[in-house]
């Protein structure tokens, strides 16, 4: 059940880089104006979620799950009945406040819900959700946005949402509230400078891949010339290759190491979009790279939860935050660094932003794998 609630919420963030055109072009926004929504989401996500949570840490896990399916919902009615780019941008941060806490609270309950050597198995079905709203969720609402109306997607998200309201309060067990992890003990964490390098690592890789992802649409659209259906076939195309990175993350980190699955992921992708710029050209030759790229970008994300929860394993789940939290700052920066790109000569420039943002993440992993080895020979000496 979780895991089909994550699917929605998931749609619900994910389905907007799909469909910006469609809504730029309703609201009577440019484009890079319209890139904002994603911005604000994720800035949304990045502060109102450890505020809520921690607010309403004692309430029991059955009433933040309701709670946030609740201000989704609010979300959703607000992006369907008000009308205006404004309101669409307020609609926006409710919703990122709302997908925020239910990431979060969704998680942990179903670890606490599993037997016991099972719990990773549950959080993964979970995370299966939001990577399925990519391969269905997208392509979906692209098509539904094209034939009807984009509004019409949330109206089905908003109705799924009510139904999972009513699941949630008979299947999920009452809980007793659990004492909140400060703010400040959360943050005390960035002090250490390996976790500190190996967030920034997290930073710029999503924000080269928010830079081009949120405008992945108009991309398709006016740099390859493909058509709406062409584009929806496209758009669940790299959902399959989000899945396929998702899984081949941990694959070959197993195998090689972490740090080299990170520095391979990350090169792959900085000279995929680098390429890409170049042969837009030619989709014989661009839709390969948007593949080959997607499953690098994918392959990191995996890979750099476990890195950090092997920095500080004693406050995985503070890392895991914290490592959310960076996440959705990439993704805020990129769609805002995207629409100026956008704004510009060429929508082709986002190929390169997002190429150069990659590039110093390898720099920075590079300072944070040099810090580990140096505190690890620093520890035996002493």
């Amino acid at each position: 059940m979780l895991t089909l609630i994550s699917f929605l919420v998931g749609t619900s963030q994910f389905v907007i880089s799909g469909i910006l055109d469609e809504v730029a072009t309703s609201v009577g926004v440019s484009l890079s104006a319209a890139g904002q929504l994603i911005t604000v989401f994720a800035l949304a996500t990045t502060i109102g979620t450890p505020v809520v949570i921690v607010a309403t840490s004692k309430i029991g896990r059955r009433k933040q799950l309701l709670l946030a399916l609740a201000i989704i919902l609010l979300g959703i009615m607000l992006t369907i009945t008000l009308p205006g780019f404004g309101f669409l941008l307020l609609s926006r941060i409710v919703l990122g406040v709302g997908s925020g806490v239910f990431v979060v609270t969704s998680y942990a309950t179903a670890a606490n819900l599993a037997p016991a050597g099972r719990q990773a198995r549950a959080m993964s079905n979970v995370s299966l959700g939001f990577s399925a709203s990519l391969v269905f969720g997208v392509p979906i609402g692209r098509v539904v946005a094209v034939t009807y109306d984009w509004k019409v997607i949330f109206w089905g998200i908003g109705l799924f949402t009510l139904l999972g309201i009513f699941a949630i309060a008979k299947a999920i067990p009452s809980t007793k509230g659990e004492a909140s992890v400060p703010l400040g003990k959360q943050l005390a964490l960035l002090k250490n400078p390996k976790i500190a390098t190996a967030l920034g690592v997290t930073f710029f890789v999503f924000i080269g891949y928010s830079v081009v992802n949120t405008y992945i649409t108009p991309f398709l659209t006016s740099v390859m010339s493909l058509s709406g259906g062409v584009v929806s076939v496209i758009l669940f195309v790299l959902g399959i290759a989000s899945l396929i990175g998702s899984k081949f993350g941990g694959f070959l980190a197993d195998r090689t190491g972490t740090a080299r699955t990170l520095v391979i992921s990350m090169i792959v992708q900085a000279l995929a979009l680098a390429l890409l710029s170049i042969a837009a050209g030619s989709n014989f030759v661009s839709i390969p790279l948007l593949i080959l790229w997607t499953i690098a970008a994918w392959t990191f994300g995996p890979t750099q939860n476990f890195n950090l929860l092997s920095l500080a394993p004693e406050a995985s789940g503070i890392m895991l935050s914290l490592n959310s939290t960076f996440v959705q700052l990439g993704f805020a920066v990129g769609a805002g660094i995207g629409g100026v790109a956008v704004g510009g000569p060429s929508i082709l420039s986002i190929c390169w932003i997002g190429a150069a943002a990659v590039a110093a993440a390898v720099a920075v992993v590079s300072v944070s794998f040099g810090l580990t080895r140096s505190f690890s020979k620093r520890a035996a000496t002493e």
